[in-house]
């Protein structure tokens, strides 16, 4: 899932891409007065809107929008020279690998817990305290590389660090992105989150090379802190909707607790991941996404290899091979903002859609057809991302998103650990066309298999006559007679 309005994957030396779209939800605190009135137009008005936009109606989104606008423009700012920085300190490729590893080993090991307090704790505190811990780190990279200070040992421990607030940091400022709308304007405000994202990403990028050439590398680290800052400064002033902690929850009351329980007892880490594997949407959510990106989805590596490889291209044809993905990204997350309450289903199909696109793509047999193809792959995929994004994060009752956001975090890691060396042993086996088509030809037969299983569960309902009824039915007789 990626970074949207709701928040970004930290970036301080070293850190992972950002997600795409990571995950909002609506949380189990009350995080301010419910004040979040969308702009200009009344709840009655926009109940049938399916604008892409219809989020920015609210005065509160658009300032936590600015705010990771901001954000993501410092992450990227960072992104840029990061990783030749861990060169220069090590000299070593392989150390450089192992410095994202190291940072993304809590949340593989850690995300149930941070999940887990973020349930616990008011989520405009949570969030904001995280993003300010989050730009101390990156000062304190800032002034470490700036008095050339930053040696191995101390680069993998501020990636550990920083991997752990993130655990908390994650979840935390996802959930209250989606308490600043109404439910149905959820898949909105992941669309226009993927969009500030990508609006970061090329503006931190160009801004990354003139900060690095006119101030230096540590630059780039104190921005990417002040950008932390600027968003834990605009958090207080956030105001929910009114029905931010009402979503999803149960249509019935809760049974009363036996004499003597204690309260707590149900945000424990044991129950978030129980809701999850007994929840058959979440589980089914998973497969989906998991078997997308292990054998699909990492095109900087399978699209790499096919346009330098069989096609023989070079680094600016699949620089625009990737310009023309960036934009079907984009294209997808307009269209995904117009859902309202998209299925697991619906999930599925776009993905389905978009692995068979991928098995094409592996079959083209020039570049133009190629960047013929990868376009409606990324308009499916990013649609389907959207659609699964808000099916996570509204699902859920209110109180258990955090540890459910945990769990799938946790998941995704793996995902993204497992991923590039199932993908490049596919390769070594069957090439790049073989891998590109296997493994499209696996994700749309795995996720057929399951609807078809799905339906052969679901019993049929049985609808029960009364005799009255089965008398009207009989020619000339009545209930009367």
């Amino acid at each position: 899932m990626p970074s949207s309005s709701a928040g970004r994957a930290p970036a301080t030396a070293p850190a992972p891409l950002p997600d795409a779209a990571s995950v909002q939800g609506a949380g189990r605190f009350r995080t301010g007065r419910p004040t979040g009135r969308p702009f200009g137009r009344s709840a009655k008005a926009g109940a049938g809107d399916h604008s892409p936009w219809r989020s920015l109606r609210y005065r509160s989104m658009r300032w936590w929008s600015v705010a990771n606008l901001v954000s993501n423009a410092g992450t990227w700012m960072q992104l840029t020279v990061q990783n030749l920085l861990v060169l220069q300190i090590t000299g070593s490729a392989a150390a450089t690998g192992l410095s994202m590893s190291v940072q993304a080993a809590p949340g593989l090991l850690m995300g149930l817990a941070g999940g887990a307090a973020v349930d616990r704790w008011p989520r405009k505190l949570t969030a904001a305290v995280s993003q300010a811990l989050l730009g101390a780190v990156a000062f304190a990279t800032a002034l470490l590389v700036a008095f050339d200070q930053l040696n191995l040992g101390v680069l993998m421990a501020l990636a550990a660090v920083t991997g752990l607030i993130a655990t908390v940091d994650g979840p935390a400022c996802a959930l209250l992105g989606n308490d600043l709308v109404r439910t149905e304007d959820v898949p909105s405000a992941i669309g226009v989150g993927s969009l500030v994202h990508n609006a970061g990403r090329l503006a931190g990028a160009a801004l990354g090379g003139v900060t690095v050439g006119l101030f230096g590398t540590a630059a780039a680290y104190a921005a990417n802190g002040l950008s932390f800052l600027f968003v834990a400064a605009v958090i207080p002033f956030l105001r929910p909707v009114a029905d931010a902690t009402r979503r999803s929850e149960p249509a019935t009351p809760a049974a009363p607790a036996p004499p003597g329980a204690n309260p707590d007892d149900d945000l424990t880490m044991r129950q978030g991941l129980v809701f999850f594997m007994r929840r058959p949407r979440l589980v089914a959510l998973a497969g989906i996404s998991g078997i997308s990106a292990v054998l699909g989805r990492n095109y900087s590596l399978t699209l790499a290899v096919l346009v330098t490889g069989p096609l023989a291209g070079g680094a600016g044809a699949f620089g625009t091979v990737s310009t023309v993905l960036a934009v079907g990204g984009i294209l997808g997350a307009v269209l995904g903002a117009r859902l309202r309450k998209p299925s697991v289903r619906l999930v599925g199909t776009l993905a389905a859609a978009g692995a068979l696109f991928q098995v094409v793509a592996g079959l083209s047999p020039s570049l133009t057809v190629l960047l013929l193809v990868v376009l409606p792959m990324a308009v499916f995929e990013s649609v389907s991302d959207t659609a699964g994004t808000t099916v996570l994060q509204t699902d859920p009752p209110a109180h258990m998103r955090g540890r459910v956001l945990g769990v799938w975090g946790s998941i995704r890691t793996l995902w993204g650990l497992a991923g590039p060396p199932a993908l490049g042993l596919l390769m070594e086996l069957a090439g790049a066309r073989g891998a590109l088509v296997a493994g499209g030809l696996v994700i749309a037969g795995a996720i057929g298999a399951g609807f078809v299983l799905r339906d052969r569960k679901t019993p049929v309902p049985v609808v029960l006559r009364t005799r009255s009824a089965a008398l009207t039915d009989r020619p000339g007789l009545s209930t009367a007679a």
